[in-house]
C-alpha cells in the first residue's frame, strides 16, 4: 500500500509495473465519480484522460435502484457520454445469475424500484403481486428506494415460506449529498433476517467476483490487466481482492483514511481520489 503524497519518496517498482498493465478500470459509481447528485469536478478528465491513454473502462456499481437506460441518462445528465456495454449494475448481475443458476425461476417477487423491476420483465421474467394467492419461485431483495411496508411484509412471508432469497447487494447504506442516511439492500436484509431468522441464499453484487470476472469476459482480459476502482473497502476492494485485480481505494466517499489503513489485508492503493489515481497512472507510465 502506497499514499500517493508518498510515492515520489516510496517508489515501488512491482507496483508500478502493474500499474503500466492496466487495460481496463471498473469505476465504482457512487462515492467514486459523484457523490448523489453532485459529479466530482475530475471525474471528466479523467475519463478523457484514460480514452487518451488507450485504457478502457466499465461503470461498476452496486446500486440496482435504476436501470441501465437510467443510468445512462443520469451520467449524460451530469455530463459524461456513456454506452450500455460500460454498464454493469448489480440488477444485471441478478439477473445473469439467475438465468444460469436457477433457470427454473421465472416468477420473482422483487422488492425493488420500479425502474429496476421493469429492468426484470424486460430481461423475461415476470413480477408477482403483493398477494398471497400471486406465488413466486423466489424472493429477490434489492436497494428499494420505494419500499412499502405492505410490500416488505409479503417479502417476509415468501422467506418464511422457504423461497429461493436473493439479495442484490450486501450494502448497508447508499451514499448521498443530502442530510440524510439512504438505507440499501444490506440493512433491508437485516430486518427481514430479524423477521424471518433468515439470511439471503445468495448475496450478488460486489464484493462477489463474478460482477468482475463478467467485466473481464466481456472484454476478454485478465485479472492482472484490470484495476477497481471505489470507495469501499467491504465491497470494492473485496471484490478486487477475490478476483485477483488491482483493488484501489479512493478517500472520496464513504470510507475514512483511519479505517482504510487499518483494513487487513490492505487495498493495493489508498488515494484520495481520481485525480490522485489518474496523477499515478501517469507516473507509471513515465517510469516505464
Amino acid at each position: 500500500m502506497i499514499m500517493i503524497n508518498e510515492v515520489e519518496h516510496k517508489l515501488n517498482a512491482e507496483l508500478m509495473d502493474r500499474i503500466r498493465r492496466i487495460k481496463h478500470i471498473a469505476l465504482d459509481m457512487d462515492g467514486t465519480i459523484y457523490n448523489g447528485n453532485t459529479l466530482f469536478p475530475f471525474t471528466i478528465a479523467f475519463l478523457d484522460k484514460m480514452k487518451e491513454l488507450g485504457i478502457g473502462y466499465s461503470f461498476l456499481t452496486n446500486n440496482p435502484s435504476k436501470s441501465t437506460n437510467d443510468y445512462l441518462r443520469h451520467l449524460s445528465g451530469m455530463g459524461i457520454k456513456a454506452v450500455k456495454d460500460e454498464f454493469y449494475t448489480s440488477a444485471q448481475a441478478t439477473i445473469d445469475y439467475i438465468r444460469v443458476h436457477h433457470p427454473e425461476c421465472k416468477r420473482l417477487f422483487l422488492l425493488g424500484t420500479p425502474s429496476m423491476i421493469k429492468e426484470f420483465e424486460e430481461a423475461g421474467f415476470e413480477s408477482t403481486d403483493d398477494n398471497a394467492d400471486d406465488e413466486p419461485d423466489a424472493v429477490v431483495v434489492s436497494f428499494d428506494m420505494s419500499l412499502v411496508y405492505s410490500r416488505l411484509c409479503r417479502a417476509a412471508w415468501w422467506i418464511n415460506q422457504k423461497k429461493l432469497y436473493i439479495a442484490t447487494n450486501p450494502d448497508r447504506v447508499c451514499p448521498t449529498d443530502k442530510p440524510l442516511v439512504l438505507v440499501d439492500c444490506g440493512s433491508i436484509c437485516s430486518s427481514l433476517e430479524y423477521a424471518t431468522g433468515r439470511e439471503p441464499d445468495v448475496v450478488i453484487g460486489k464484493p462477489d467476483p463474478r460482477m468482475l470476472n463478467g467485466i473481464m469476459e466481456r472484454h476478454n482480459l485478465r485479472a492482472d490487466q484490470v484495476a477497481m476502482v471505489g470507495d469501499r473497502i467491504y465491497t470494492d476492494i473485496l471484490m478486487a481482492q477475490k478476483a485477483n485485480a488491482l483493488g484501489v481505494l479512493v478517500l472520496s466517499g464513504e470510507t475514512t483514511y483511519e479505517t482504510a489503513i487499518a483494513a487487513r489485508p490492505n487495498p493495493d492503493l489508498i488515494l484520495r481520489d481520481l485525480a490522485e489515481f489518474q496523477r499515478m497512472i501517469l507516473l507509471a507510465y513515465k517510469i516505464g
